[in-house]
């Protein structure tokens, strides 16, 4: 089995970057997640409740995040805010201290998404705790979620659309790691599995949400896959695909890295 595909999401909710080479470090990919786009009292904005977040794409320039979206002027903000107005935010049931960008990036989500919403960055000085049922004391987390990583394989989605009158791409599944080689569904056999020479514990499989039904090009919303991985991947109504994990150890990911069972 091999690392077949590589993802961060520089802004939660929205696109992805797509990358050869990854740096992790203790919040996961490096960057990934560490923007947020809330609402005026913190809380958390995402395609569930906005599909219009998957039109964003950001990519990086330097230490810039150069984000677009249609009809949408071009803007540009740091990569790193480690300084700045102070905010409190929420991911689900998480407050957490993190720092507005500025006015200009509040101005430009909140004309794209039609409501007040302000730009966060949660910075180094930040510790958010994954859940300790699953992964352990001391061990943090970004605006994702709930762990660090999530992994899906190209088996599993290619059974998945086998099922399907219209294949998907893996991109409604949002993953940070692909793995390409193995069976289908084997991934929920997991326990502890090596990526390179990153280790990562296989913590909890994923829980999967509305989002998976949102086209992550149009922005338009479907009943796929929710509906057929329903009727097979369903346990104790929730239905699953991929699996979070949490990692070991710092390191680099890369495009073609073996995945070690173990």
């Amino acid at each position: 089995m091999k690392l077949s595909a590589l993802y961060l999401y520089p802004i939660k909710s929205a696109a992805a970057v797509s990358l050869e080479v990854a740096e992790v470090d203790e919040l996961g990919i490096s960057g990934d997640r560490r923007l947020m786009v809330v609402d005026k009292s913190g809380r958390m904005m995402t395609q569930r409740s906005v599909p219009t977040l998957a039109l964003v794409q950001p990519r990086f320039e330097g230490d810039e995040v150069v984000v677009t979206a249609p009809g949408m002027p071009e803007l540009r903000i740091p990569r790193r805010c480690e300084q700045g107005e102070p905010l409190r935010v929420v991911v689900w049931g998480d407050w957490v201290d993190a720092i507005r960008i500025d006015r200009e990036a509040d101005r430009w989500f909140s004309q794209l998404l039609a409501r007040d919403v302000r730009l966060a960055y949660m910075p180094h000085t930040t510790f958010r705790e994954v859940d300790r049922k699953y992964g352990g004391a001391g061990k943090q987390v970004s605006f994702a979620d709930g762990f660090p990583f999530l992994l899906t394989t190209e088996a599993s989605l290619a059974d998945l659309n086998a099922r399907m009158a219209a294949p998907l791409p893996m991109n409604r599944f949002r993953p940070n790691l692909v793995v390409s080689g193995s069976e289908p569904w084997a991934e929920d056999g997991w326990k502890k599995i090596r990526v390179g020479t990153v280790r990562f514990d296989v913590v909890k499989p994923c829980a999967r949400c509305v989002i998976t039904t949102v086209d992550q090009v149009t922005g338009a919303i479907g009943k796929e896959p929710l509906a057929t991985l329903s009727t097979f991947r369903q346990v104790d109504s929730k239905v699953l695909f991929g699996q979070n994990l949490v990692h070991r150890n710092r390191g680099h990911l890369r495009i073609g890295d073996p995945v070690e069972l173990g």
